[in-house]
Protein backbone atom coordinates (compact mmCIF):
# COMPACT_ATOMS: atom_id res chain seq x y z
CA UNK A 1 0.00 0.00 0.00
CA UNK A 2 0.97 3.66 0.11
CA UNK A 3 2.29 5.03 3.31
CA UNK A 4 0.70 3.45 5.49
CA UNK A 5 0.30 6.86 8.16
CA UNK A 6 -0.21 9.02 5.26
CA UNK A 7 -3.75 9.75 5.91
CA UNK A 8 -2.85 10.68 9.44
CA UNK A 9 0.39 12.40 8.68
CA UNK A 10 -1.25 14.79 5.63
CA UNK A 11 -4.85 14.79 6.64
CA UNK A 12 -5.34 18.15 4.23
CA UNK A 13 -6.41 17.88 0.87
CA UNK A 14 -3.95 19.79 -1.32
CA UNK A 15 -4.47 20.55 -5.90
CA UNK A 16 -2.09 22.08 -8.39
CA UNK A 17 -2.98 26.21 -7.77
CA UNK A 18 -5.11 27.36 -10.94
CA UNK A 19 -3.29 30.55 -12.85
CA UNK A 20 -4.25 34.02 -11.93
CA UNK A 21 -7.74 34.80 -12.73
CA UNK A 22 -6.47 37.82 -14.80
CA UNK A 23 -3.54 36.10 -17.01
CA UNK A 24 -5.95 33.33 -17.58
CA UNK A 25 -8.52 35.44 -19.07
CA UNK A 26 -5.91 36.37 -21.55
CA UNK A 27 -6.03 33.29 -23.36
CA UNK A 28 -7.54 29.50 -23.87
CA UNK A 29 -4.81 27.51 -22.32
CA UNK A 30 -6.00 25.08 -19.20
CA UNK A 31 -6.40 26.91 -15.94
CA UNK A 32 -4.05 24.56 -13.83
CA UNK A 33 -0.50 24.67 -13.07
CA UNK A 34 1.21 21.56 -13.25
CA UNK A 35 1.59 20.52 -9.63
CA UNK A 36 4.45 19.61 -7.59
CA UNK A 37 5.78 16.42 -7.86
CA UNK A 38 6.45 16.10 -3.96
CA UNK A 39 2.90 17.58 -3.04
CA UNK A 40 1.75 14.90 -5.37
CA UNK A 41 3.80 12.10 -4.00
CA UNK A 42 1.90 13.10 -0.66
CA UNK A 43 -1.41 13.44 -1.74
CA UNK A 44 -0.98 9.84 -2.91
CA UNK A 45 0.19 8.34 0.40
CA UNK A 46 -2.80 9.36 1.73
CA UNK A 47 -4.54 6.12 -0.03
CA UNK A 48 -5.57 3.98 2.75
CA UNK A 49 -5.33 0.90 0.52
CA UNK A 50 -8.90 -0.04 2.74
CA UNK A 51 -10.18 -3.94 2.58
CA UNK A 52 -12.90 -2.98 0.54
CA UNK A 53 -11.70 0.47 -1.87
CA UNK A 54 -15.32 2.31 -2.37
CA UNK A 55 -13.55 4.06 -5.00
CA UNK A 56 -13.72 1.33 -7.12
CA UNK A 57 -17.57 1.54 -5.95
CA UNK A 58 -17.58 4.65 -7.03
CA UNK A 59 -16.07 4.67 -10.92
CA UNK A 60 -17.89 2.92 -13.37
CA UNK A 61 -14.54 1.79 -14.76
CA UNK A 62 -13.15 0.12 -11.91
CA UNK A 63 -9.83 1.77 -11.80
CA UNK A 64 -7.38 0.27 -9.80
CA UNK A 65 -6.95 3.75 -7.80
CA UNK A 66 -5.42 1.81 -5.02
CA UNK A 67 -2.73 0.56 -6.58
CA UNK A 68 -2.03 3.35 -8.61
CA UNK A 69 -2.11 5.69 -5.60
CA UNK A 70 1.07 3.44 -4.22
CA UNK A 71 2.86 3.44 -7.12
CA UNK A 72 3.13 7.46 -7.65
CA UNK A 73 4.03 7.53 -3.93
CA UNK A 74 6.59 5.23 -4.60
CA UNK A 75 7.35 6.86 -7.61
CA UNK A 76 6.98 4.49 -10.65
CA UNK A 77 5.17 6.42 -12.94
CA UNK A 78 6.07 3.73 -15.69
CA UNK A 79 3.93 1.11 -13.37
CA UNK A 80 1.11 3.56 -12.65
CA UNK A 81 0.18 4.15 -16.19
CA UNK A 82 -0.10 0.72 -16.85
CA UNK A 83 -2.17 0.01 -14.20
CA UNK A 84 -4.60 2.87 -15.12
CA UNK A 85 -4.57 1.73 -18.81
CA UNK A 86 -5.58 -1.63 -17.95
CA UNK A 87 -9.00 0.12 -17.15
CA UNK A 88 -9.50 3.26 -19.01
CA UNK A 89 -8.43 3.93 -22.53
CA UNK A 90 -8.41 7.99 -22.38
CA UNK A 91 -7.25 9.23 -18.41
CA UNK A 92 -6.44 12.30 -20.00
CA UNK A 93 -9.84 12.67 -20.55
CA UNK A 94 -11.55 11.22 -17.32
CA UNK A 95 -8.54 13.13 -15.46
CA UNK A 96 -9.60 16.86 -16.40
CA UNK A 97 -13.61 16.29 -17.30
CA UNK A 98 -15.15 13.86 -15.14
CA UNK A 99 -16.65 14.87 -11.82
CA UNK A 100 -14.67 12.30 -10.05
CA UNK A 101 -17.03 9.86 -8.25
CA UNK A 102 -14.61 7.59 -7.15
CA UNK A 103 -13.48 11.36 -4.69
CA UNK A 104 -17.22 10.70 -3.37
CA UNK A 105 -16.47 7.63 -2.44
CA UNK A 106 -13.58 7.59 -0.76
CA UNK A 107 -13.38 5.70 2.56
CA UNK A 108 -11.00 8.52 3.97
CA UNK A 109 -13.68 10.65 2.86
CA UNK A 110 -16.19 9.69 5.95
CA UNK A 111 -14.12 11.83 8.40
CA UNK A 112 -11.45 13.82 6.15
CA UNK A 113 -11.03 15.75 2.55
CA UNK A 114 -11.03 12.52 0.44
CA UNK A 115 -7.66 11.37 -1.50
CA UNK A 116 -7.02 13.68 -4.52
CA UNK A 117 -7.80 10.82 -7.21
CA UNK A 118 -8.65 12.54 -10.13
CA UNK A 119 -5.65 15.00 -9.74
CA UNK A 120 -3.28 12.13 -9.13
CA UNK A 121 -4.39 9.88 -12.01
CA UNK A 122 -4.62 13.26 -14.76
CA UNK A 123 -0.87 13.60 -13.60
CA UNK A 124 -0.04 9.55 -14.12
CA UNK A 125 -1.07 9.99 -17.82
CA UNK A 126 0.36 13.95 -18.23
CA UNK A 127 3.78 12.06 -17.19
CA UNK A 128 3.68 8.76 -19.31
CA UNK A 129 3.13 11.24 -22.30
CA UNK A 130 5.87 13.65 -21.35
CA UNK A 131 8.26 10.53 -21.08
CA UNK A 132 7.40 8.61 -24.52
CA UNK A 133 5.66 5.86 -22.21
CA UNK A 134 2.05 5.82 -24.16
CA UNK A 135 2.73 3.81 -26.85
CA UNK A 136 0.85 2.16 -30.24
CA UNK A 137 -0.12 -1.41 -29.27
CA UNK A 138 -1.52 -2.82 -33.08
CA UNK A 139 -2.19 -6.52 -32.79
CA UNK A 140 -0.69 -9.81 -33.14
CA UNK A 141 -3.28 -10.58 -35.80
CA UNK A 142 -6.05 -9.43 -37.88
CA UNK A 143 -9.42 -11.33 -37.77
CA UNK A 144 -10.18 -10.54 -40.94
CA UNK A 145 -13.97 -8.89 -39.84
CA UNK A 146 -14.79 -5.07 -39.66
CA UNK A 147 -16.64 -2.56 -37.11
CA UNK A 148 -18.10 0.77 -38.14
CA UNK A 149 -18.26 3.15 -35.51
CA UNK A 150 -20.46 6.18 -35.53
CA UNK A 151 -19.75 8.97 -33.08
CA UNK A 152 -16.36 9.99 -32.00
CA UNK A 153 -16.61 11.13 -28.26
CA UNK A 154 -15.48 9.17 -25.44
CA UNK A 155 -17.46 5.90 -26.21
CA UNK A 156 -16.49 5.57 -29.92
CA UNK A 157 -12.98 6.15 -29.46
CA UNK A 158 -12.68 3.74 -26.56
CA UNK A 159 -15.09 1.26 -28.50
CA UNK A 160 -12.64 1.98 -31.54
CA UNK A 161 -9.36 0.98 -29.26
CA UNK A 162 -10.48 -2.22 -28.10
CA UNK A 163 -11.96 -3.82 -31.01
CA UNK A 164 -9.05 -2.61 -33.12
CA UNK A 165 -5.95 -4.09 -30.37
CA UNK A 166 -8.46 -7.52 -30.44
CA UNK A 167 -7.63 -7.62 -34.55
CA UNK A 168 -10.62 -5.88 -36.05
CA UNK A 169 -10.78 -3.49 -38.90
CA UNK A 170 -12.51 -0.31 -37.36
CA UNK A 171 -13.71 2.70 -39.06
CA UNK A 172 -15.00 5.28 -36.99
CA UNK A 173 -17.27 7.63 -38.66
CA UNK A 174 -17.75 11.47 -37.29
CA UNK A 175 -20.09 13.90 -39.06
CA UNK A 176 -17.93 16.94 -38.03
CA UNK A 177 -15.02 17.71 -40.05
CA UNK A 178 -12.67 16.81 -36.84
CA UNK A 179 -12.50 13.69 -34.87
CA UNK A 180 -13.40 14.06 -30.94
CA UNK A 181 -17.41 14.30 -30.76
CA UNK A 182 -18.30 16.60 -28.18
CA UNK A 183 -14.83 16.57 -26.43
CA UNK A 184 -13.59 18.27 -29.73
CA UNK A 185 -16.11 20.87 -29.89
CA UNK A 186 -17.98 20.64 -26.97
CA UNK A 187 -15.04 21.58 -23.81
CA UNK A 188 -13.90 24.77 -23.89
CA UNK A 189 -10.30 24.63 -24.27
CA UNK A 190 -9.36 25.86 -20.79
CA UNK A 191 -10.66 22.76 -19.41
CA UNK A 192 -9.03 20.41 -22.14
CA UNK A 193 -6.73 22.02 -24.88
CA UNK A 194 -6.85 20.06 -27.88
CA UNK A 195 -3.26 18.66 -28.15
CA UNK A 196 -4.68 15.87 -25.81
CA UNK A 197 -7.47 14.49 -28.19
CA UNK A 198 -4.25 15.19 -31.07
CA UNK A 199 -1.82 12.57 -28.82
CA UNK A 200 -4.16 9.93 -28.45
CA UNK A 201 -5.57 9.78 -31.67
CA UNK A 202 -2.11 9.33 -33.09
CA UNK A 203 -1.84 6.60 -31.02
CA UNK A 204 -4.95 4.82 -32.50
CA UNK A 205 -4.26 5.74 -36.18
CA UNK A 206 -0.79 3.76 -35.22
CA UNK A 207 -2.80 1.00 -34.00
CA UNK A 208 -4.71 0.46 -36.75
CA UNK A 209 -7.53 2.31 -36.15
CA UNK A 210 -9.48 4.11 -39.22
CA UNK A 211 -10.89 7.76 -39.14
CA UNK A 212 -13.53 9.09 -41.52
CA UNK A 213 -14.10 12.73 -40.69
CA UNK A 214 -16.82 14.91 -42.27
CA UNK A 215 -19.02 11.43 -43.42
CA UNK A 216 -22.67 11.76 -41.36
CA UNK A 217 -24.40 8.44 -41.99
CA UNK A 218 -28.22 8.34 -42.44
CA UNK A 219 -27.18 11.13 -45.07
CA UNK A 220 -23.52 10.76 -46.63
CA UNK A 221 -24.24 7.01 -46.21
CA UNK A 222 -27.53 5.35 -45.38
CA UNK A 223 -27.76 3.27 -42.40
CA UNK A 224 -28.50 0.22 -44.36
CA UNK A 225 -25.32 0.50 -46.28
CA UNK A 226 -23.32 1.04 -43.52
CA UNK A 227 -24.96 -2.27 -41.90
CA UNK A 228 -24.16 -4.06 -45.26
CA UNK A 229 -20.54 -2.75 -45.48
CA UNK A 230 -19.61 -3.89 -41.92
CA UNK A 231 -19.85 -7.32 -40.12
CA UNK A 232 -21.38 -4.85 -36.75
CA UNK A 233 -21.88 -1.76 -36.59
CA UNK A 234 -21.65 0.62 -32.80
CA UNK A 235 -23.72 3.84 -32.40
CA UNK A 236 -22.06 5.76 -30.42
CA UNK A 237 -23.37 9.12 -31.10
CA UNK A 238 -23.89 10.49 -27.85
CA UNK A 239 -26.89 12.81 -26.86
CA UNK A 240 -26.49 15.49 -28.26
CA UNK A 241 -30.49 16.84 -28.37
CA UNK A 242 -30.52 19.66 -26.48
CA UNK A 243 -32.98 20.51 -23.65
CA UNK A 244 -35.64 23.68 -24.40
CA UNK A 245 -37.30 26.14 -22.81
CA UNK A 246 -40.31 27.08 -24.68
CA UNK A 247 -41.78 29.75 -23.61
CA UNK A 248 -42.40 33.67 -24.77
CA UNK A 249 -39.67 35.30 -26.92
CA UNK A 250 -38.32 31.95 -27.64
CA UNK A 251 -37.58 33.11 -31.11
CA UNK A 252 -36.20 36.31 -30.86
CA UNK A 253 -32.09 36.23 -31.64
CA UNK A 254 -30.00 36.37 -29.30
CA UNK A 255 -31.20 33.62 -27.43
CA UNK A 256 -29.25 29.95 -28.30
CA UNK A 257 -28.41 27.11 -27.09
CA UNK A 258 -25.50 26.35 -25.17
CA UNK A 259 -23.70 24.28 -27.27
CA UNK A 260 -24.30 25.82 -30.68
CA UNK A 261 -21.98 28.82 -28.67
CA UNK A 262 -19.92 26.39 -27.44
CA UNK A 263 -19.45 24.43 -31.06
CA UNK A 264 -18.29 27.98 -32.80
CA UNK A 265 -15.85 29.32 -30.12
CA UNK A 266 -14.13 25.43 -30.38
CA UNK A 267 -14.50 26.09 -34.06
CA UNK A 268 -12.52 29.44 -34.11
CA UNK A 269 -9.89 28.19 -31.31
CA UNK A 270 -8.83 25.45 -33.95
CA UNK A 271 -8.64 27.93 -36.66
CA UNK A 272 -12.01 27.70 -38.95
CA UNK A 273 -13.48 31.01 -39.55
CA UNK A 274 -17.02 31.17 -38.23
CA UNK A 275 -19.33 33.08 -40.21
CA UNK A 276 -21.55 35.71 -37.78
CA UNK A 277 -20.16 33.52 -34.68
CA UNK A 278 -22.27 34.05 -31.98
CA UNK A 279 -20.26 36.07 -29.12
CA UNK A 280 -20.20 37.57 -25.75
CA UNK A 281 -17.93 40.62 -26.44
CA UNK A 282 -19.63 43.47 -24.72
CA UNK A 283 -22.84 41.95 -24.32
CA UNK A 284 -25.15 41.53 -20.78
CA UNK A 285 -24.36 37.75 -20.88
CA UNK A 286 -27.32 35.45 -19.36
CA UNK A 287 -26.73 31.43 -18.87
CA UNK A 288 -29.58 29.69 -18.26
CA UNK A 289 -28.54 26.34 -16.22
CA UNK A 290 -26.12 25.57 -13.18
CA UNK A 291 -24.67 22.54 -14.70
CA UNK A 292 -21.24 21.88 -16.07
CA UNK A 293 -22.24 23.16 -19.82
CA UNK A 294 -23.97 26.67 -17.85
CA UNK A 295 -20.07 26.80 -16.73
CA UNK A 296 -18.30 26.27 -19.39
CA UNK A 297 -20.67 29.10 -21.40
CA UNK A 298 -19.54 31.37 -18.10
CA UNK A 299 -15.80 30.90 -19.14
CA UNK A 300 -15.97 31.26 -22.27
CA UNK A 301 -18.34 34.48 -22.08
CA UNK A 302 -15.40 35.90 -19.85
CA UNK A 303 -12.40 35.56 -22.18
CA UNK A 304 -15.05 36.83 -25.31
CA UNK A 305 -15.35 39.95 -23.49
CA UNK A 306 -18.69 40.17 -21.99
CA UNK A 307 -20.08 43.19 -20.09
CA UNK A 308 -21.33 40.50 -17.40
CA UNK A 309 -22.53 37.20 -16.60
CA UNK A 310 -25.16 35.86 -14.83
CA UNK A 311 -26.08 32.14 -14.19
CA UNK A 312 -29.42 31.71 -13.36
CA UNK A 313 -30.37 28.06 -12.24
CA UNK A 314 -34.06 27.06 -11.22
CA UNK A 315 -33.52 25.16 -7.99
CA UNK A 316 -32.35 26.08 -4.91
CA UNK A 317 -28.50 26.01 -3.67
CA UNK A 318 -27.52 23.34 -2.95
CA UNK A 319 -25.73 22.19 0.57
CA UNK A 320 -21.56 23.24 1.15
CA UNK A 321 -21.45 19.70 2.68
CA UNK A 322 -22.77 16.42 1.83
CA UNK A 323 -26.55 16.34 2.61
CA UNK A 324 -28.41 13.28 5.20
CA UNK A 325 -30.02 11.83 2.22
CA UNK A 326 -26.82 11.65 0.07
CA UNK A 327 -24.83 9.60 2.90
CA UNK A 328 -21.14 8.60 1.52
CA UNK A 329 -20.61 6.42 -0.34
CA UNK A 330 -23.34 7.82 -2.43
CA UNK A 331 -22.32 10.88 -5.11
CA UNK A 332 -23.61 13.84 -3.13
CA UNK A 333 -25.05 17.29 -4.91
CA UNK A 334 -22.98 19.88 -3.26
CA UNK A 335 -22.28 23.52 -4.26
CA UNK A 336 -19.39 24.13 -6.14
CA UNK A 337 -17.33 26.84 -7.52
CA UNK A 338 -15.65 25.90 -10.52
CA UNK A 339 -12.70 27.80 -12.24
CA UNK A 340 -15.57 29.80 -14.21
CA UNK A 341 -17.32 30.80 -11.48
CA UNK A 342 -14.15 32.14 -9.95
CA UNK A 343 -13.81 34.17 -12.58
CA UNK A 344 -16.61 36.59 -12.46
CA UNK A 345 -20.66 36.76 -12.78
CA UNK A 346 -23.29 36.38 -10.54
CA UNK A 347 -24.80 32.72 -9.87
CA UNK A 348 -28.84 32.93 -8.94
CA UNK A 349 -30.81 30.43 -7.44
CA UNK A 350 -34.24 30.01 -7.37
CA UNK A 351 -35.32 31.46 -10.44
CA UNK A 352 -37.59 30.60 -12.82
CA UNK A 353 -37.54 32.11 -16.83
CA UNK A 354 -40.65 33.29 -17.73
CA UNK A 355 -40.46 35.08 -20.84
CA UNK A 356 -37.49 36.42 -23.35
CA UNK A 357 -38.28 40.22 -23.91
CA UNK A 358 -37.47 41.82 -26.88
CA UNK A 359 -36.20 45.38 -28.09
CA UNK A 360 -38.68 46.11 -30.88
CA UNK A 361 -36.53 44.98 -33.62
CA UNK A 362 -36.96 41.07 -32.64
CA UNK A 363 -33.80 40.86 -30.76
CA UNK A 364 -33.69 40.20 -26.66
CA UNK A 365 -33.17 42.83 -24.60
CA UNK A 366 -34.25 41.21 -21.40
CA UNK A 367 -35.47 37.86 -19.52
CA UNK A 368 -38.38 38.14 -16.92
CA UNK A 369 -37.61 36.29 -14.11
CA UNK A 370 -39.78 35.05 -10.94
CA UNK A 371 -38.99 33.33 -7.92
CA UNK A 372 -39.20 29.16 -8.02
CA UNK A 373 -41.57 27.62 -5.91
CA UNK A 374 -42.40 23.68 -4.53
CA UNK A 375 -46.13 23.22 -5.56
CA UNK A 376 -46.93 19.05 -5.66
CA UNK A 377 -43.36 18.49 -6.44
CA UNK A 378 -43.15 20.76 -9.43
CA UNK A 379 -41.01 24.13 -9.49
CA UNK A 380 -43.36 26.86 -10.96
CA UNK A 381 -42.55 30.79 -10.85
CA UNK A 382 -43.93 32.43 -7.78
CA UNK A 383 -46.85 34.92 -8.93
CA UNK A 384 -46.07 38.78 -7.78
CA UNK A 385 -41.90 37.66 -8.08
CA UNK A 386 -41.17 39.34 -11.41
CA UNK A 387 -38.36 40.87 -12.32
CA UNK A 388 -36.74 41.52 -15.23
CA UNK A 389 -33.02 40.87 -16.09
CA UNK A 390 -30.74 42.73 -18.83
CA UNK A 391 -29.92 40.63 -21.55
CA UNK A 392 -28.14 40.98 -24.68
CA UNK A 393 -26.91 37.24 -25.10
CA UNK A 394 -28.71 34.39 -23.83
CA UNK A 395 -27.85 30.68 -23.63
CA UNK A 396 -29.71 27.53 -22.88
CA UNK A 397 -27.74 25.09 -20.80
CA UNK A 398 -30.02 23.03 -19.90
CA UNK A 399 -28.92 19.69 -20.06
CA UNK A 400 -30.12 17.22 -23.33
CA UNK A 401 -32.89 15.24 -23.92
CA UNK A 402 -31.37 11.86 -25.92
CA UNK A 403 -30.01 11.27 -28.98
CA UNK A 404 -31.27 12.31 -32.34
CA UNK A 405 -33.28 9.82 -34.31
CA UNK A 406 -33.93 11.70 -37.35
CA UNK A 407 -32.66 9.23 -39.39
CA UNK A 408 -31.61 6.01 -37.92
CA UNK A 409 -35.04 5.20 -36.68
CA UNK A 410 -36.58 5.49 -40.05
CA UNK A 411 -33.82 3.45 -42.21
CA UNK A 412 -32.72 1.18 -39.70
CA UNK A 413 -35.39 0.41 -37.74
CA UNK A 414 -33.89 1.39 -34.28
CA UNK A 415 -36.67 2.41 -31.78
CA UNK A 416 -36.06 4.37 -28.74
CA UNK A 417 -37.12 3.73 -25.12
CA UNK A 418 -38.91 5.51 -22.71
CA UNK A 419 -36.22 7.32 -21.68
CA UNK A 420 -35.46 8.82 -25.61
CA UNK A 421 -32.54 6.90 -25.85
CA UNK A 422 -32.25 3.81 -27.90
CA UNK A 423 -33.70 0.72 -27.19
CA UNK A 424 -31.00 -2.30 -26.34
CA UNK A 425 -30.60 -5.00 -24.59
CA UNK A 426 -28.24 -5.72 -21.66
CA UNK A 427 -25.52 -6.92 -23.73
CA UNK A 428 -25.72 -3.52 -25.74
CA UNK A 429 -26.98 -5.37 -28.68
CA UNK A 430 -30.18 -4.19 -30.63
CA UNK A 431 -33.33 -5.65 -32.29
CA UNK A 432 -31.34 -5.29 -35.28
CA UNK A 433 -28.41 -7.89 -35.34
CA UNK A 434 -24.95 -7.08 -35.57
CA UNK A 435 -26.06 -3.30 -34.27
CA UNK A 436 -25.35 -2.51 -30.71
CA UNK A 437 -25.60 0.98 -28.88
CA UNK A 438 -23.05 2.67 -26.48
CA UNK A 439 -22.46 5.22 -24.52
CA UNK A 440 -25.15 8.28 -23.90
CA UNK A 441 -27.05 7.23 -26.98
CA UNK A 442 -28.28 4.39 -24.92
CA UNK A 443 -27.84 5.58 -21.68
CA UNK A 444 -28.71 9.21 -21.90
CA UNK A 445 -27.00 12.17 -20.50
CA UNK A 446 -24.01 10.91 -18.53
CA UNK A 447 -20.88 10.88 -17.31
CA UNK A 448 -17.96 10.26 -19.28
CA UNK A 449 -16.48 7.74 -17.25
CA UNK A 450 -19.77 6.23 -18.06
CA UNK A 451 -19.28 6.74 -21.52
CA UNK A 452 -15.65 5.24 -21.72
CA UNK A 453 -17.09 2.36 -19.64
CA UNK A 454 -19.53 1.32 -21.69
CA UNK A 455 -17.21 1.71 -24.90
CA UNK A 456 -15.20 -0.85 -23.38
CA UNK A 457 -18.04 -3.49 -22.28
CA UNK A 458 -19.81 -2.76 -25.93
CA UNK A 459 -16.40 -3.37 -27.68
CA UNK A 460 -16.60 -7.16 -25.30
CA UNK A 461 -19.95 -7.99 -26.91
CA UNK A 462 -19.08 -7.18 -30.34
CA UNK A 463 -15.92 -8.97 -30.07
CA UNK A 464 -18.04 -12.58 -28.93
CA UNK A 465 -20.50 -11.42 -31.56
CA UNK A 466 -17.95 -11.98 -34.14
CA UNK A 467 -15.48 -14.63 -33.12
CA UNK A 468 -17.78 -16.76 -30.70
CA UNK A 469 -15.51 -15.50 -27.01
CA UNK A 470 -13.66 -12.81 -26.28
CA UNK A 471 -11.23 -11.95 -24.28
CA UNK A 472 -11.70 -8.48 -23.77
CA UNK A 473 -12.93 -6.72 -20.33
CA UNK A 474 -16.19 -5.82 -20.01
CA UNK A 475 -16.58 -3.38 -17.06
CA UNK A 476 -20.45 -2.62 -16.94
CA UNK A 477 -23.61 -4.09 -17.88
CA UNK A 478 -26.65 -1.87 -20.03
CA UNK A 479 -28.84 -2.12 -17.97
CA UNK A 480 -26.96 -0.19 -14.72
CA UNK A 481 -28.30 3.60 -15.16
CA UNK A 482 -25.81 6.76 -13.81
CA UNK A 483 -26.82 9.75 -12.36
CA UNK A 484 -27.21 12.65 -15.22
CA UNK A 485 -26.01 15.94 -14.62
Amino acid sequence: MADPKGFLKVPERELPPRRPVPVRLMDWKEVYEQQDPTQLRRQAGRCMDCGVPFCHQGCPLGNLIPEWNDLMWRGDGRQAIERLHATNNFPEFTGRLCPAPCEASCVLGINQPPVTIKQVEVSIIDQAFQNGWVTPHPPERLTGKTVAVVGSGPAGLAAAQQLTRAGHTVAVYERDDRIGGLLRYGIPDFKMEKRQIEARLAQMQAEGTRFRAGVEIGVDISWDDLRARYDAVIVATGATVPRDLPIPGRDLAGVHFAMDYLVQQNRVGAGSHVAEQITAEGKHVVVIGGGDTGADCIGTAHRQGALSVTNLAIGKQPPTERPPHQPWPMFPTVFEVSSAHEEGGERRYLASTVEFLSNGAGEVRALRVAETEYLDGRRVPKAGTEREIPADLVLIAMGFTGPETDTIEPQLGLPVDASGAFARDADYSTAQPGVFVAGDAGRGQSLIVWAIAEGRAAAAQVDAFLEGSTSLPAPVAATDRAISI
